[in-house]
């Protein structure tokens, strides 16, 4: 009977130790996976602190050249001479169009003449009026003849100056519209002329930041044209009114054009830098987004981690204004969110050490 029954008896006693066995590997991996969970997660922290903070308010403006104006003559007439090309840079008073002349040449001869008999006779006149032999009456007769006389001579002279087209004010001229012999009215376009050695760019920026703005205040801008450049100018003036359709108020800035890269209707993106102040500024990288809602893990006393709900203001270069949640010297981690879940413990990731150098070979300093 015992024969019979021993080798079941060992299959049980293995079993037995095979569960025992067993057992202890899952008590271990226990442990070593407790062990896990208490050793800190390495990370990047940093500590809450007021600094400089300003905000920025961007806006799409037009720019705009400091003086322009469309060439244009005052009269009617065939062109004689252009003294100018395309894309010329012009000094003020310039003469650029001369237009024929003849007619008025000849009217102001003409007017010339006939004030100078009228300045003789009323000469004349005057020695006899001296000697009371002519009426005083004839004198003042003659003396307005010979001023009506000098006003022709005056308006045939301002005749042949309007043959003239001359530059209003230094500046850039654009693509000549006219060439000699052709007949040109008042309404006809010569040339476009612009002083852009400053340029003006006007944009919108909404009423409920109006008190924040001031002449004064530093504007970077940047074209797509030139891209990586940034423009800086200032503002130099408030419109006096606000838009009631928009309920914005135009702001005009300056800005300093000497490299000629800024031309009128460029458009330009715009950042204007309101007054600087005291904030609450961290890395954009320490704010963890879930859907709408924004928090940072915030270390407490025992290096363990909790999520701070935020209320976040201004970003700019990589930095954030935090408004709520947070407080002057919360330490908060900033890199290595990712890994972290509340209540975990975490600790500061230890620095790379510096790159061992080679010792000098013998005989060498």
């Amino acid at each position: 009977m015992l024969n019979r029954f021993a080798p079941r008896a060992v299959l049980v006693a293995l079993s037995l130790l095979l569960l025992a066995a067993c057992g202890g590997d899952k008590g271990a991996q226990a442990k070593a996976n407790g062990n896990a969970a208490e050793r800190p997660i390495p990370v990047t922290t940093g500590t809450v602190a007021l600094s400089t903070w300003s905000d920025t308010l961007q806006a799409l403006g037009t720019a705009k050249a400091r003086e322009s104006v469309i060439l244009t003559a005052k009269v009617s007439e065939i062109v004689q001479d252009v003294h100018f090309e395309s894309g010329q840079q012009v000094s003020a008073g310039q003469t650029l169009v001369t237009l024929r002349g003849d007619s008025a040449q000849a009217a102001l001869v003409q007017s010339e003449a006939t004030f100078a008999e009228a300045e003789r006779l009323y000469r004349r006149q005057k020695e006899l009026a001296d000697q009371q032999l002519i009426a005083r009456s004839q004198l003042d007769t003659q003396l307005a003849l010979r001023d009506a006389a000098a006003a022709r001579v005056r308006q045939a002279r301002a005749d042949i100056s309007d043959r003239s087209v001359r530059a209003p004010f230094a500046g850039v001229l654009g693509i000549r519209q006219v060439s000699p012999g052709s007949l040109i009215t008042a309404s006809s376009s010569i040339a476009t002329l612009d002083d852009i050695s400053r340029m003006y760019v006007d944009f919108q920026v909404p009423e409920a930041a109006l008190a924040t703005v001031e002449t004064g205040n530093a504007v970077t801008a940047s074209a797509v044209a030139y891209p990586g450049v940034s423009f800086e100018g200032q503002v130099a003036t408030i419109d006096a009114r606000v838009d009631t359709a928009t309920r914005a108020v135009t702001v005009r800035a300056v800005f300093p054009n000497d490299a000629r890269q800024l031309r009128p209707g460029m458009l330009l993106d715009v950042r204007l830098f309101r007054p600087e102040r005291q904030a609450l500024v961290i890395p954009e990288i320490a704010v963890v987004q879930v859907g709408r809602d924004s928090f940072v893990y915030r270390v407490k006393a025992d290096g363990s981690v909790e999520q701070a709900p935020i209320t976040a203001g201004v970003r700019r270069d990589g930095r954030v204004e935090i408004l709520k949640g947070v407080a002057a010297g919360d330490r908060i981690v900033i890199d290595g969110t990712g890994k972290l879940r509340p209540g975990v413990k975490v600790a500061d990731a230890a620095p790379p050490a510096p790159a061992k150098q080679d010792a000098p070979a013998d005989g060498q300093g």
